[in-house]
């Protein structure tokens, strides 16, 4: 499917929109960041993690500068509340403000090259690409006063659907952070060391453990796409090899007549072939979306 080519628009609520200013800022959240802020790997925003002591997830979000003291974080999925809760407990001496504007801000996700310009918005709006799918895509990030300017510039275009969205978001294969990884897990358990995390930048919190699990090579957990049939279970239903448990379900969402959706499974013994029952000893109606 072809987005770009239909036109497609999805629009949305940030679930996190933070303004963090003050003269040690952009010192400080480098220092609490998973990816090198100094060196923006994505166009507008660099896409990163919020770790605790431990490596574990905490929340994802994407970090905007637009200043030497002043910058923008915003998250589809984890929460405002968390992010500036995880943040605050390490501001010492530091001269750094988190402001909460969530509930204020919109956001427009454009398939194609579109920009906030062809859009007809103008500062304060911003934008920087996304991460939904495999497909280029652009999210728009604007006051919600601005959103009855924008309504008639969407004329012709096509809307999805928040189901449409993940399922796009799914087959990709990109987690969502915290329903797919979250405080009880690691990065790179959902494939997020290359994307999220700087090896070369220095110091953040969670560092040290994610320099073992790169001298190691590897985890012995995986976040896996799998498909199945039927209604899509709840999430953190436990799923089975033979009586034994593998692991649990993630997010899951109806496509055709059954379900796509993620399973973190223990990666020890697991046979993929072999598929995953939804209880011990039963029928193998789970199978893996990647198995060749």
């Amino acid at each position: 499917m072809n987005l770009a080519a239909q036109q497609c628009f999805y629009p949305w609520r940030p679930a996190a929109c933070l303004r963090v200013s003050g003269e040690d800022s952009l010192t400080f959240l480098q220092g609490q960041f998973t990816n090198d802020l100094q060196q923006g790997k994505n166009a507008g925003a660099t896409y990163g993690l919020w770790l605790n002591q431990k490596g574990k997830v905490l929340a994802d979000s994407f970090v905007r500068k637009t200043s030497p003291q002043e910058a923008w974080i915003v998250s589809y999925f984890s929460p405002a509340a968390v992010i500036r809760e995880r943040l605050e407990a390490y501001i010492i001496a530091d001269d750094v403000v988190i402001e909460d504007v969530s509930d204020s801000t919109r956001g427009l996700t454009i398939f194609g090259p579109a920009t906030a310009t062809e859009m007809g918005l103008g500062a304060p709006a911003w934008e920087f690409r996304g991460r939904r799918t495999r497909e280029v895509h652009t999210e728009i990030i604007f006051p919600a006063e601005m959103e009855a300017a924008l309504t008639p510039k969407l004329s012709g275009h096509t809307e999805l659907t928040s189901g449409q969205m993940e399922t796009l978001r799914i087959t990709a294969g990109i987690p969502a952070v915290p329903a797919d990884l979250g405080p009880a897990d690691l990065p790179n358990e959902g494939g997020l060391e290359t994307d999220a995390i700087s090896y070369t930048k220095g110091c953040y919190l969670g560092q040290e453990v994610m320099a073992r699990l790169k001298n190691l090579g590897q985890v012995r957990r995986g976040l896996l796409r799998v498909r199945g049939p039927g209604e899509p279970p709840a999430r953190l239903t436990p799923v089975f090899q033979g009586a034994r448990k593998a692991g649990e379900l993630r997010s899951t969402v109806r496509e055709g007549a059954g379900w796509v959706g993620f399973a973190l499974v223990s990666l020890v013994q697991l046979q993929r072939e072999a598929g995953l029952a939804l209880a011990a000893e039963g029928a193998a109606v789970i199978h893996f979306a990647d198995t060749p």
